[in-house]
């Protein structure tokens, strides 16, 4: 198991007292508490219902404590995850996907059968997904969303007349029942774009004739706009944010709502590593790479003792560093960064120690990608 020396006997011992061979990523106890509680009260306050995606990390240890602290259930980004999240013991599950994989459907479908505390969604934007999902239904149907896009974003239907054609199909296939409206915002640039996309996904909410409709919207960097402009909408308003629960030193510290509104949410994950080369003035090799820390929404951010250093480039095992002039950074230095963008960090380790504010691990988590 990648950075522990003896999974049975860790908690307890110092990160640093030998237990664990380097590089290794940590989770900060602290921190994953506190940032749980942080967004579980604002959707208490906000009257939202929390359904945080566990694509991020998927770790049984932490969708427990997300449902311990008052989350609805778990959302999935594929079919794969949301029967994993099955087998975590998860009763509620959202896939903010379509799905069109035959056995993956039958399979859910036979937990539906089987399982009447279990509960299912997807998102539907075509006739076709529709369809599908009727082909492979149970004798519980399966709940969709109607899901509406925005012009370069991801799936949904584009316009109000395409998400009413495919609501107008879920509404007449047996084994499918609508159950409201979906969409995702996380990609849009401004507060005022996101504020345009939140009341057109209302408006196709009152095309709908649907019982205790439901809106589902997600991501970690407009939930604040979310409580506002969704206060007052006649529907059960799902937040899906994922990336909160460890939140990160790069990406989501500059576009969480926390820098707009009071509170915060604190970095949980860190990686460690030992200097292996300083070959010339201002520059080192760092023992970790691709496969240790994630790298595509911002590189790793040199802590401690490298802080001010700036992280060039990372490879498949090295990562390179500009230093200061005078840095005292030797080779055999083990070192610490911060990291950008949680969501491709968890599925880079099957295990990460949990450590409390002195580095003594108080626990383990595991990871099921």
């Amino acid at each position: 198991m990648k950075g522990i020396v003896d999974p049975g006997r860790v908690v307890g011992e110092s990160l640093f007292g030998g237990a664990f061979t380097f590089p290794v990523m940590v989770l900060h106890r602290s921190a994953l508490r506190h940032n749980i509680a942080t967004l579980a009260g604002f959707a208490r306050e906000h009257g939202l219902t929390l359904v945080p995606h566990a694509k991020t990390t998927m770790s049984p240890e932490i969708v427990r404590a997300q449902l311990d602290a008052g989350a609805w259930g778990l959302t999935a980004a594929t079919p794969s995850q949301a029967l994993t999240l099955c087998e975590f013991g998860v009763s509620r599950v959202l896939l903010a996907n379509q799905i069109f994989d035959p056995a993956a459907l039958d399979a859910l479908a036979a937990r539906l059968a089987g399982d009447p505390s279990f509960e299912f969604l997807c998102f539907v934007d075509s006739v076709a997904g529709v369809e599908k999902l009727g082909e492979h239904a149970g004798p519980r149907p399966f709940r969709v969303l109607a899901e509406l896009g925005h012009e370069g974003g991801r799936a949904g239907s584009r316009t109000l007349e395409e998400l009413l054609e495919v609501a107008a199909a879920a509404q007449a296939t047996p084994g499918v029942e609508l159950a409201g409206v979906a969409g995702y915002e996380g990609s849009l640039p401004s507060a005022a774009e996101v504020r345009r996309y939140l009341h057109r996904l209302m408006e196709a909410l009152e095309h709908l004739r649907v019982r205790n409709p439901i809106l589902s919207v997600g991501g970690s960097q407009w939930f604040d706009v979310i409580g506002r402009e969704l206060a007052a909408c006649q529907a059960t308003i799902m937040l899906r944010s994922g990336a909160y629960v460890s939140h990160d030193d790069g990406y989501y510290r500059e576009r969480t709502p926390y820098t707009r509104i009071e509170g915060e949410l604190r970095p949980a994950l860190e990686i460690w590593a030992h200097v292996l080369s300083v070959p010339e003035p201002g520059l080192a090799v760092v023992g970790f790479g691709k496969r240790d820390a994630p790298f595509d929404e911002g590189l790793p951010v040199p802590r401690g003792a490298v802080e001010g250093a700036t992280v060039l480039k990372v490879q498949d095992q090295h990562a390179v560093l500009r230093l200061a002039p005078d840095s005292p950074v030797r080779p055999g230095d083990l070192v610490s960064f911060g990291i950008s963008h949680p969501c491709t960090a968890f599925d880079k380790w099957r295990a990460m120690p949990v450590v409390d504010d002195d580095y003594t691990v108080v626990d383990l988590i595991t990871t099921c990608f």
